[in-house]
């Protein structure tokens, strides 16, 4: 098999021909791009998506939220686990004794908007690096390939 080298900023890798392979390399790489900027803060990708889709939602039930963001319930409760004891997040019972409402909680709201700065920096950097078009692209593809794969 011919493997096309690619030089990335550093390291060298090779292009993988599996879409799942690529996507989930894609979103490593991003992931710990993203770590870094909100490091500062004491805050992690996942948590700062976490505060993201609870500020947009406004409250929804942790199941929805899980389905919104396509994470499992396991790592879902664990990384909310973590947010709940920093006081980010609100939660109550819902209809259904067995349903959990969240929400932001005043801490995760200010929380939530001193990280909006760290993540819109990186934002506008990787912007800048493939250009608007091919953010443009690259966001709609992303949301392309969720929506048929979970058709």
């Amino acid at each position: 098999m011919y493997i096309h080298l690619l030089r990335m900023n550093k390291p060298a890798t090779f292009a993988l021909p599996c879409a799942c392979a690529s996507f989930r390399r894609a979103s490593r790489v991003l992931t710990q791009h993203y770590d870094t900027a909100l490091r500062p803060l004491g805050l992690r990708a996942t948590q700062f998506t976490l505060l993201q889709a609870l500020s947009l939602a406004e409250e929804v039930s942790q199941g929805m939220l899980g389905e919104i963001l396509a994470i499992d319930s396991t790592t879902l409760t664990r990384t909310l686990a973590i947010m709940e004891r920093r006081g980010w997040i609100a939660s109550r019972s819902g209809e259904d004794r067995r349903e959990r409402r969240l929400s932001l909680s005043e801490a995760g709201r200010v929380e939530f908007k001193c990280a909006v700065p760290h993540w819109e920096k990186v934002q506008q950097e990787l912007r800048a690096q493939l250009g608007n078009k091919q953010w443009d692209k690259l966001l709609n593809l992303t949301n392309e390939v969720i929506a048929e794969v979970t058709a």
